[in-house]
């Protein structure tokens, strides 16, 4: 954190800080602890959770093996938006990220909604995360009280992200190695099965390919509904960009992190879902059942099941850990920026935004006492909450980098120290496709629901963003990152 507190946030660009002279300020700067090994495994991290591990199964059942074929659509989606993501925060590194873009973009309305959309989406996600692990432990225990695990859980989570971004960095590292290297494990091994290699195990070849009614043996309709139940297992990655902000060179680190992101998300994703469809009849797909497990079962691993209870559970951590992060670091930019409580600025002696982190394990320590009285409910309302918010934000994104592009070749071309290739073609792709995604879930009767309850949080959003730049409701404004654009800086 600087030793003046006058200087402007971490949104305009912060130097190097010295935390062990700096104090606690209001309005102080955020830290710069993080590496770009923290950068890159967090990109990883963010993207390959329980979603995939389990989300997966459901899936395949509703497409059978052209399910494939929504997986590399979705990735297609997310990695277009996360290229868009990259280049605006190694040309102007935010921790407020889209939200910031968004208001430099589209205006103060816009910035406010996609900053609250966000934040509130995200600490539900949390709650929904730590139900799940502490209903794992649970099983594992079960003289233990559930919510005693969550508690425990979310305690230490949240004195972990209060101390330094870089306790959250070695944190997250290590989650991600975990689940990264059980992904790795996963393809090693069905690839050998694959080929016959295996021992006792004998090749299927193209049979649960081709067999069981064919490559598309539900309909060509399939692949829409599939791309629809996978979409969703593609969110998280934004927390990058507001890392990104937290490192000492944001340009190097957070190009470098999106250029590796981008090729390994699309091997351990796509690669993992290959193995899934030729080694596993999509027949025999379980809803609610990892896919995963069933493959090494087929394969003769003994206590599959267990082990892929250990990586779910590392898993929902560390996207739980990752998302208090990314609300934390929203809150403190939205105070910045005179949209939230000027509390929520305060920063810790080492750069850690402290209020701002309990504002946002708030409601996670709410909703352990809403499971405890109402148990098995609480959870799948929470998740139908979220809806479509992720396509609204992706939108976002989308919309931002469309206008800050054009307007930073207009006035700084040489300051681009970063460029996304194929602009402004693959920036219309990707609102053309997230369009389109919202258009089918309009139409798909089971995911109605869910974009109707997104619909109406963005909608009030926008109410009271309405409401707040009226005269009689106007807000201060926030202590500077949208009076000067940051200069980039060059990695």
């Amino acid at each position: 954190m600087a030793a003046q507190a006058t200087k402007a946030p971490a949104e305009a660009g912060h130097q190097p800080t010295t935390p062990e002279t700096a104090g606690p300020k209001e309005g102080g700067e955020l830290g710069n602890g993080l590496r770009p090994r923290h950068l890159t495994m967090l990109a990883l991290g963010g993207v390959i959770g329980a979603g995939l591990f389990v989300g997966s199964g459901t899936g395949l059942r509703v497409a059978g093996p052209a399910i494939i074929v929504s997986y590399a659509l979705a990735a297609g989606l997310a990695l277009l938006v996360m290229r868009m993501l990259g280049e605006l925060a190694a040309n102007m590194p935010a921790s407020g990220s889209f939200s910031v873009y968004a208001e430099r973009a589209l205006g103060k309305w816009a910035g406010f909604t996609a900053g609250w959309l966000y934040w509130w989406v995200t600490v539900i996600a949390i709650a929904i995360e730590l139900i799940a692990a502490s209903s794992i432990l649970h099983q594992w225990l079960p003289a233990v009280p559930q919510w005693t695990f969550a508690l425990v859980a979310l305690a230490v989570f949240t004195i972990a992200n209060m101390l330094s971004v870089a306790s959250f960095g070695e944190a997250e590292f290590w989650f991600a190695g975990i689940k990264v290297a059980a992904i790795i494990a996963f393809l090693a091994l069905g690839v050998t099965a694959m080929c016959g290699a295996l021992p006792g195990v004998h090749s299927p070849g193209l049979d649960n390919i081709t067999g069981h009614g064919g490559f598309v043996p539900q309909g060509w309709n399939s692949i829409v509904a599939g791309l629809l139940a996978v979409v969703f297992a593609f969110g998280g990655m934004e927390v990058i960009t507001m890392a990104a902000a937290e490192s000492g060179d944001p340009a190097r680190s957070v190009t470098k992190a999106v250029n590796s992101a981008i090729w390994r998300i699309s091997l351990f994703y796509l690669g993992s879902i290959a193995v899934i469809v030729a080694l596993l009849p999509w027949d025999s797909a379980e809803p609610g059942r990892s896919p995963y497990v069933a493959v090494l079962d087929r394969l003769g691993v003994p206590g599959a099941g267990r082990l892929i209870e250990v990586v779910v559970l590392i898993a929902l951590l560390s996207a739980m850990n990752a998302n208090l992060y990314g609300a934390s670091r929203m809150a403190h930019s939205l105070a910045a920026r005179g949209d939230a409580p000027r509390a929520l600025l305060r920063t810790s002696r080492r750069g850690a935004p402290r209020l701002a982190v309990a504002a946002s394990a708030a409601f996670g320590f709410c909703s352990i006492a809403l499971d405890h009285a109402w148990p098995e409910r609480i959870l799948p309302f929470l998740a139908k909450a979220m809806g479509g918010a992720m396509l609204f934000m992706w939108l976002t994104v989308a919309v931002a980098h469309l206008v800050l592009r054009r307007r930073l070749e207009r006035d700084s071309p040489e300051a681009l120290v970063v460029r996304m290739r194929g602009y402004p073609y693959l920036s219309w792709t990707a609102v053309v496709g997230i369009v389109t995604v919202l258009v089918l879930m309009a139409l798909d009767v089971k995911a109605r629901g869910q974009l109707g309850w997104s619909a109406l949080l963005v909608l009030v959003l926008l109410g009271i963003a309405a409401v707040r730049s009226m005269p009689f409701g106007s807000a201060p404004k926030g202590r500077g990152e949208l009076r000067d654009q940051p200069r980039p800086t060059r990695g």
